[in-house]
């Protein structure tokens, strides 16, 4: 017989197993198209938390931690960005989610 405390443990394993981290970087012509404020309204659109950044390569870096599902339509999303944006490739790292965000926010260097 399962007992309540062995089924939330079960329960809590489950929802840890769907979440994740993106860490991506969008090539392209990514800067100065609004890609930031795009990125960070379907970041909260999804509920994600995270940052998105401009890089001094041109590039654009992102970090998004939630749900899998989420994540999937967010890394969808930065394929092709804001109508201006041409994004020419995206480099992407599933990692294991840490958990320090609070909100989705530009990062400044």
């Amino acid at each position: 017989m399962v007992n309540d405390e062995t089924m939330n443990e079960s329960v809590h394993t489950v929802e840890t197993e769907s979440e994740a981290r993106l860490h991506a970087i969008v090539h392209g012509r990514v800067q100065g198209v609004n890609f930031r404020y795009y990125t960070i309204c379907t970041a909260q659109q999804l509920g994600l938390t995270g940052w998105v950044a401009n890089r001094r390569d041109g590039t654009v870096e992102t970090v998004a931690e939630g749900p899998r599902a989420a994540l999937s339509e967010f890394h969808e999303f930065l394929h092709h960005g804001p109508p201006s944006a041409v994004v020419q490739h995206v480099d992407v790292k599933w990692e294991t989610p840490t958990g320090t965000f609070q909100q989705f926010r530009v990062r400044y260097s």
